[in-house]
């Protein structure tokens, strides 16, 4: 039986095959998950002060939590809201940092990519950078180098302390959460991963997209490989 993964939904506000409004999840990031040896199920972004995000998860055997638009600043402490920001949902966002603690909480293995990297940060109280300085200092479409600290989940699971890096985001981690420490960076300086040493269970978090070249990269496969076999080992 392959574990099934919880993988929660983005809202679309629209698709080409569809006729409303949809719920999705990037089909690269799916098979990357299925080549990995797991079941891939879309979970619904419901209000977790209605519905129990822990009684949710139990049924499942590991959490990805994917890329999207941005957290709203409240969320971690900041008043006024940069005009780079977009696709703000404040559904979405109490969802997936709810999802996040209870991962962790739990000890159920969790895999943070992009925003869910961000995501898990602001979870456990750190703060973001709205905006990385406009379109010459971000990292949209950029492929680059990142270096991973030995010793961590991350190099664990690559095998490298080295990785190109496919990245999407124009905000990053400013101050990182008390617990969190930093198992990669860019060579401007930004954190691209994230790890909990003290975490229940296995979890890593990376700033850029290991999707985007995992069907012919093999060091990005194996962030999924390694996600999944600890999720069929918790089973």
């Amino acid at each position: 039986m392959r574990p099934l993964i919880a993988v929660p939904a983005r809202f679309a506000a629209s698709t080409s095959a569809l006729r409303h409004a949809a719920e999705v999840n990037a089909r690269a990031l799916i098979d990357a998950v299925w080549r990995a040896g797991g079941e891939p199920a879309a979970l619904h972004p419901a209000d977790p002060t209605t519905d129990d995000v822990t009684a949710r998860l139990a049924r499942f055997d590991g959490v990805l939590l994917p890329g999207g638009g941005d957290i709203a600043p409240y969320r971690y402490g900041v008043a006024d809201t940069h005009a780079s920001v977009y696709d703000v949902d404040d559904l979405q966002d109490a969802f997936d940092l709810e999802a996040a603690r209870t991962a962790l909480g739990s000890g159920l293995p969790l895999l943070a990519v992009c925003r869910g990297l961000q995501v898990v940060n602001v979870a456990l109280g750190g703060t973001l950078e709205q905006d990385m300085g406009g379109p010459e200092h971000d990292h949209r479409h950029v492929v680059h180098p990142v270096e991973i600290r030995r010793g961590t989940l991350l190099e664990q699971a690559t095998g490298t302390e080295k990785a190109e890096a496919s990245c999407y985001h124009h905000q990053r981690v400013d101050r990182v959460a008390d617990g969190l420490t930093v198992s990669a960076r860019a060579a401007d300086g930004t954190v691209e991963g994230l790890e909990l040493p003290d975490a229940a269970g296995w979890f890593t978090a990376v700033q850029w997209h290991p999707e985007d070249t995992a069907h012919e990269d093999p060091v990005q496969q194996a962030v999924f490989d390694a996600f999944v076999r600890a999720a069929r080992d918790r089973g």
